[in-house]
């Protein structure tokens, strides 16, 4: 499968594009019941809501996303490595795509009631490659709107360098910026169903709220870099990697 010249031009454009019914639903619910041993005995390595809530005095702990996922079950390998989205992946990348198994690489969950908000980002915050030529592949396992957590994007925002002064000591995007509260009033969403996938790239901001319904919310997200964007030596982003031929 490949982009129409509409479809490559809006993901350049606005920094992500979302693909309607690309995988299989008997797919996405084996993909599912694979994840749900996983997530319910909480399996390592996992990141988890209490990481990121500094006031939390829980003892208990709500699962964010099972990481690493690559290595745990074929069902997700195959997943990651599918060839049909290797042609497309080229066309956004404009080169060979290699699978960075240090980020992403993630079952990602929203807990109904015990979720947090995912605030405004950008992704390459953490990481560490010689240009950002990345891009990441977001699959919804089940229908996703704005109650469960829905992932909402800010347009262009992927073109625009940003000052420091706009992100917070842990890089999350400032709400009381003021300019950033005008750019976030451009941010749009589109409800996902069962095999719809999105593209978007490492630096198109994207935020999501709490899941205030009564049902999880799973999703599968995995990143993909040029071949010629390497990973910096010595960081975390020197990892294992496959090339996708």
């Amino acid at each position: 499968m490949l982009l129409n010249n509409k479809q490559l031009e809006k993901f350049h454009n606005d920094g992500f594009l979302v693909i309607k019914n690309f995988a299989d639903k008997k797919l996405c619910d084996e993909i599912l019941e694979a994840s749900q041993k996983h997530i319910k005995d909480m399996i390592e390595p996992i990141e988890s809501e209490q990481e990121y809530l500094e006031d939390s005095n829980t003892t208990t702990t709500t699962l964010r996303r099972l990481r690493q996922v690559y290595d745990r079950e074929d069902i997700f390998k195959d997943w990651m490595t599918n060839k049909e989205i290797r042609p497309i992946l080229e066309q956004v990348l404009n080169e060979k795509a290699v699978l960075t198994l240090a980020h992403h690489n993630s079952i990602m969950t929203k807990m109904p009631k015990e979720s947090s908000r995912t605030t405004w980002h950008q992704d390459r915050r953490y990481w560490h490659f010689e240009n950002d030529n990345l891009v990441s592949v977001w699959l919804a396992l089940d229908d996703e709107y704005l109650e469960n957590g829905l992932l909402e994007f800010i347009p262009q925002s992927h073109k625009i360098d940003f000052s420091s002064d706009r992100f917070d000591d842990k890089t999350n995007f400032l709400d009381d910026n003021e300019e950033n509260i005008d750019l976030i009033k451009k941010a749009v969403h589109t409800n996902l169903e069962k095999g719809d996938i999105v593209l978007f790239h490492c630096k198109t901001l994207h935020a999501a709220n709490k899941n205030i319904t009564d049902k999880a919310k799973v999703s599968f997200v995995y990143t993909v870099r040029g071949i010629s964007n390497k990973p910096l030596k010595n960081t975390r982003s020197d990892f294992k990697e496959v090339i996708l031929d």
